[in-house]
């Protein structure tokens, strides 16, 4: 049994050495598999990433804003003398001990109550310009099923309410007015309508109410399509429910239909899911959508991480509150410079920010939220040239902060200043190009020099880079670094790699 045991122990080691050998750790060839080895209709119908213009527009936004906005906001994650244990926008699920009597009947006329007076879109667009988002995404219906659009095809919309005014079409015109982007958030869940399920349909009556559902969502977003030409994409949610995950084919038809409805249509990953369930990545490991979709609150620890996909995350100030909660005090508050160290993360590792706000029920953003978003918008547009239009560098993360690089120009946000005023830059010699020059964001040229550290084989040159005396290490600052071309030298850090 020892001997035995040895030799397999033998082989199970040659094995994993080979699966490095052969261009990546074993736990990673075990979860990838073969270019198209299993055949399927409903996956995705791309390999590699979208090239046309509409698709490098997305590529260079960087920031985003986000909104959540809807009929939740009026009880805010309260109601009453009681409170909301979730995110404020999923209030109309609550149940249970904890929840008012008649609850959901309660909720589902709270739109009656619906009057946002003092919602300005014209503001909401400025003030997302000045922060230095490139998109919006609105909520045009959340998980409760109410529509900031006049809908045709259900009573339970904005038309209904005391405002009666339509929400999205005020946000798309005012925002495009500032030349920012929108597009359109949609729930597949829907709790208002009659139809929808969440588990898979057990009874003919059941799957005859689903399929009116599928019907409806099919014919609001060809309505939203039609009534807002101008919106660059569709930006799905609520597309885990196993009714829907089942929907393969309806889906993979409807996302046709939607593309050829509106030529360069933007969708992300989570819309629907292959005829085995898999969603955002097929059952071949393909993306099923333009963009990776999954990263909400959270971002990829590595560029290893994304694979070479387009991406973004979408980001809350607070830890998870999306629409307005009324209590903000038991809670982190992201600041500025958090929100600015997330948008540099993205950015070096080829990914958009976007930040969500939730206004109130009158319509008003939070004062400390437009605060953020204003201080978030003095840095990025002193220092816009290290954030739009710029990308994954091919260089290792920094421990000072992160790199971007945009042409023969290499820029250097620095989050941790060392204590010296040195910052020592390891940069792998088979990187094909080399720094020359070192200039601070007010165009101070800075002191360059290259550092022999005295390591027999090192695979790197180190380059020092002075800071001036006096130099504000409070918040983050951008050095622009100029490049050569260097003669001879192999490739990026991400190519070369083994």
């Amino acid at each position: 049994m020892k001997q035995r045991s040895l030799n397999l122990f033998k082989k199970l080691s040659l094995l994993s050495l080979l699966a490095i050998g052969l261009g990546g750790s074993s736990a990673i060839a075990q979860q990838t598999p073969a270019i198209d080895t299993i055949p399927l209709k409903y996956g995705s119908h791309r390999t590699g990433n979208r090239t046309d213009s509409v698709m490098q527009r997305w590529r260079s936004y960087a920031l985003g804003q986000f909104i959540h906005w809807g009929v939740y906001a009026i009880p805010g994650g309260h109601w009453e003398d009681k409170s909301y244990n979730g995110a404020a926008e999923w209030i109309r699920s609550w149940s249970g001990n904890t929840a008012p009597n008649d609850w959901k009947n309660t909720y589902d006329n709270l739109y009656k109550q619906f009057n946002p007076t003092d919602f300005n879109a014209a503001k909401w667009a400025k003030q997302a310009k000045n922060m230095g988002a490139k998109y919006v995404i609105f909520t045009t219906k959340h998980h409760d099923g109410f529509c900031m659009w006049p809908s045709k095809y259900t009573d339970y919309t904005i038309k209904n309410t005391p405002y009666k005014k339509d929400i999205v079409k005020q946000v798309v015109d005012a925002y495009n007015a500032e030349g920012v982007d929108v597009y359109l958030y949609f729930s597949i869940i829907d709790w208002n309508h009659k139809g929808y399920r969440s588990g898979v349909p057990k009874t003919p009556a059941d799957s005859v109410a689903y399929e009116d559902f599928k019907k409806f969502t099919r014919n609001q977003l060809i309505e939203l399509l039609t009534k807002y030409p101008t919106a660059k994409g569709l930006w799905f949610d609520g597309t885990w429910d196993a009714a829907w995950v089942k929907q393969s084919k309806f889906a993979d038809d409807l996302e046709k239909e939607l593309r050829k409805l509106r030529p360069g249509l933007i969708i992300g990953s989570r819309f629907r899911a292959d005829e085995y369930g898999k969603r955002h990545f097929d059952s071949n490991g393909k993306m099923m959508g333009d963009y990776e979709q999954g990263w909400e609150r959270k971002l990829p620890a590595s560029i290893d991480v994304v694979k070479g996909r387009d991406w973004d995350c979408v980001m809350t100030i607070p830890p998870n509150q999306w629409g307005y909660n009324s209590d903000w005090k038991s809670s982190y508050i992201k600041t500025a410079n958090d929100l600015t160290n997330m948008l540099l993360h993205a950015v070096s590792m080829n990914g958009n920010l976007v930040v969500n706000f939730g206004p109130d029920g009158k319509g008003n953003i939070r004062t400390e939220e437009g605060q953020t978003a204003e201080k978030l918008g003095e840095w990025v547009k002193q220092n816009s040239e290290a954030i739009y239009g710029a990308r994954y560098s091919g260089l290792p993360k920094p421990e000072y902060g992160y790199y971007t690089k945009k042409d023969n120009k290499l820029y250097l946000t620095v989050f941790n200043s060392p204590v010296n005023h040195i910052l020592r830059l390891p940069i792998p010699r088979s990187y094909a190009q080399k720094p020359i020059k070192a200039i601070l964001g007010n165009q101070q040229s800075l002191p360059l020099v290259v550092t022999d550290m005295g390591m027999s084989g090192d695979a790197n040159l180190y380059y020092d880079i002075t800071l001036p005396e006096g130099q504000n290490l409070n918040q983050p600052f951008v050095i622009t670094i100029e490049l050569n071309q260097s003669k001879g030298e192999g490739k990026s850090f991400g190519e070369a790699k083994t």
